[in-house]
């Protein structure tokens, strides 16, 4: 393939230039990697308090020292959501391990925009900025969840604290992440399809790249709808129009004067977005376990070709089922069973991929290294997440339980649990070519384990207070008699919690010394054989000191018979091994 449309550009040599506004893919990879480190801990920080609430409601926060109130509790959950959504799931899966990994595995120098990579990642972190500082205004953060729910949405502060500047920013965040997004995919996509190397066929991309690339297209489709919905929220709520709100509407005894809007549009709206979403955050994790997988067990990836056609099908039937979402929202009975069908339907390339992954473990060398066992945990989550997809695709299951901790548990394990556990297979897994520096096993194994045991003791209780009917976004149940069997399973599922929370602390200080006193990486340390692994650890600035190598192999070339090795590089001219 042709790197003619490349934008080339020279090895920087001051400081700002090459760590801070730095063009270099790698760099602005990594900018992201830790973007979404400092989110994440920022989301669990506000996740912990949750929890607290949640088991001891009418005890003081500790350090905090008052009570916290029902709408301080809804301003922990829509930015604890809403950061953890876009700017830990969304950026670190697909944009940091995106941004560094895929122009080196396609052999190119670097990606096809590097002005508007740079500019896409500080338009994120610009984002970031605007969001945290909702917590900082007059009134606080919104209330309105995540999902940011019209009619009270576009009303301004009237609908209640938190909704009149907080939301403002809120809405104002999403917008400038909706540009990065934007510029990001652009980059991905013209990046995979204009700068392969020679001899990289479209069936010997490695299936991190496929998955990059197809969830480019799903983000290019996606944020560019969320972009248009929040600009006609600020409309509703700064200019006076009335698209979300309807006619009629009375708010605290007065009238509302807005008219002929429809709160339903803001949901069609959003869902649009919001379930190709869900698998924007899914399928960069999807790419890295099956990458991890065949190098960790020495096979080949089992059914190569039906991987990336399930990849394509994943993608095509995420813009269709947005509609489930919705099923409690007075939907047609028909519009929902053509919605849950197309629902129960996309989990049918999702058990490929989940069967093909057992097929590449089976009877496999498998190495229990820390990044496999989080690429082995990363499938337990995603079918454990998935088989509750199927009751919720049915519409008269998810009435009774659309509203309650059923579904906080179902989406936390399929969307939220696995792809983070993605994100910690693939920094053990590039952190040498990262860092130069290897990370500590041990350190990793425990945290692994206890990070495991965990999530699942904090989750996996939240399907059966659903189905006792304890709803989400209440700050306190203790008052309802039907529930008053679940304050022990709440205080259970909270020092879990807190074990949990704890653990990661033990990842940033491995992350931390291994930065600083692991061992040297070598430049293949797990004998892979994609071509990430031909170049120094870290990468020259150029990626491959240059001129761009030639592929003569698929991505999977593990336990050749007759190779001294065990695997063939993708570059390795000698060897006749090509599968793909």
């Amino acid at each position: 393939m042709s790197q003619a449309g490349v934008e080339h550009h020279e090895a920087p040599t001051g400081f700002i230039r090459r760590y801070v506004f730095s063009l270099d893919h790698k760099v602005i990879g990594i900018q992201y990697w830790w973007l979404a480190l400092v989110a994440v801990f920022v989301g669990m920080f506000l996740s912990l308090l949750m929890r607290f609430q949640l088991a001891w409601p009418s005890h003081k926060i500790p350090l905090w020292g008052q009570v916290m109130t029902p709408e301080q509790y809804l301003a922990l959950v829509t930015m604890h959501g809403t950061i953890m959504v876009f700017f830990v799931l969304t950026t670190a899966p697909q944009s940091g391990f995106g941004n560094f990994a895929l122009p080196i595995q396609i052999g190119a120098a670097d990606m096809a925009f590097p002005v508007l990579n740079m500019l896409s990642f500080w338009t994120t972190f610009v984002s970031f900025a605007v969001m945290c500082a909702a917590f900082f205004v007059e009134a606080g953060a919104p209330i309105g969840g995540w999902t940011a729910y019209a009619p009270l949405s576009a009303l301004g502060e009237i609908a209640g604290p938190g909704q009149g500047m907080g939301l403002n920013l809120w809405v104002i965040s999403l917008f400038i992440f909706c540009a990065a997004s934007l510029m990001g995919a652009l980059n991905f996509i013209v990046t995979t399809l204009d700068l392969r190397t020679r001899g990289m066929s479209l069936m010997r991309l490695p299936l991190t790249v496929w998955a990059w690339f197809v969830t480019a297209i799903l983000g290019l489709l996606a944020f560019a709808v969320l972009m248009g919905a929040c600009i006609l929220l600020l409309l509703d709520r700064l200019a006076g129009t009335s698209f979300f709100v309807p006619g009629g509407l009375v708010l605290g005894g007065k009238p509302v004067n807005h008219q002929g809007g429809s709160p339903l549009l803001w949901q069609h709206l959003f869902w649009f977005f919001g379930h190709p979403e869900v698998y924007i955050a899914i399928l960069p994790g999807m790419g890295i376990v099956s990458q991890i997988l065949s190098t960790f067990c020495r096979k080949p990836i089992f059914g190569y070709r039906a991987m990336v056609f399930a990849i394509l099908a994943i993608a095509i039937l995420s813009c269709s089922v947005w509609g489930h979402h919705m099923f409690i929202s007075g939907m047609n009975p028909y519009t929902a069973f053509v919605f849950s069908i197309l629902t129960v339907s996309i989990g049918v390339p999702s058990a490929i991929k989940t069967f093909n992954w057992l097929g590449t473990i089976w009877r496999g060398k498998v190495q229990f290294a820390t990044a496999n066992l989080f690429a082995l945990a990363f499938v337990s989550l995603f079918v454990t997440g998935g088989i509750t997809g199927i009751f919720l695709a049915q519409p008269a299951v998810d009435l009774p339980l659309h509203d309650t901790k059923f579904v906080v548990a179902h989406f936390h394990f399929v969307m939220g649990l696995a792809a983070i556990f993605g994100m910690f297979a693939g920094t053990f897994f590039w952190f040498p070519k990262m860092f130069g520096r290897t990370m500590n096993e041990t350190l990793g194994k425990i945290h692994f384990w206890i990070t495991t045991a965990g999530v699942y003791c904090v989750f996996f209780p939240m399907h059966f207070m659903g189905l006792a009917g304890d709803p989400r976004r209440y700050a306190d149940v203790t008052q309802y008699k039907f529930l008053a069997t679940l304050p022990p399973l709440n205080h259970f599922i909270t020092i879990a919690a807190f074990i949990t929370g704890a653990a990661q602390l033990i990842f940033l200080v491995n992350v931390l010394w291994s930065m600083a006193k692991g061992p040297r990486a070598e430049i293949n340390p797990w004998r892979c054989t994609t071509l990430e692994w031909t170049v120094p650890s870290p990468p020259p600035h150029d990626n491959f000191g240059g001129p761009p190598p030639a592929v003569y192999h698929g991505a999977y070339e593990y336990s050749v018979p007759g190779v001294k090795e065990d695997f063939v590089l993708q570059t390795d001219s000698r060897v006749v091994a090509g599968q793909h």
